[in-house]
């Protein structure tokens, strides 16, 4: 069994057990976090639509932490222009405790 999540402007496949990192969620480490937005819940074949209007997802989070740094260079030939920044995403990690469908 899995679902299809939405959460942070992204899409999540998601099973019982699953680990996922999502966009910064305002939840303190060990609380529940429940998702509301489901697309789409297979089991036995896929329900999509008002078939899934009240589905659930609910889950645990597990960390609260940021991503590697990742490095932004900007360079424009001939004239002596270049930026070097650097940039580390914050996400929530989550673990899929159980699929209401």
């Amino acid at each position: 069994m899995y679902a299809i999540i939405a959460t942070g402007g992204k899409q999540y496949k998601v099973s019982e057990g699953d680990v996922i990192r999502v966009e910064k969620l305002d939840v303190e480490t060990g609380n529940a976090v429940t998702f509301d937005h489901v697309l789409a819940v297979s089991d036995n074949g896929l329900a999509v639509g008002d078939a899934v209007a009240n589905a659930t997802v609910t889950g645990t989070v597990t960390d609260q932490a940021r991503a590697k740094k990742v490095i932004v260079y900007k360079y424009k030939r001939k004239t002596g222009y270049h930026k070097k920044n650097g940039h580390r995403q914050a996400y929530t990690e989550v673990k899929i405790e159980k699929i209401n469908a």
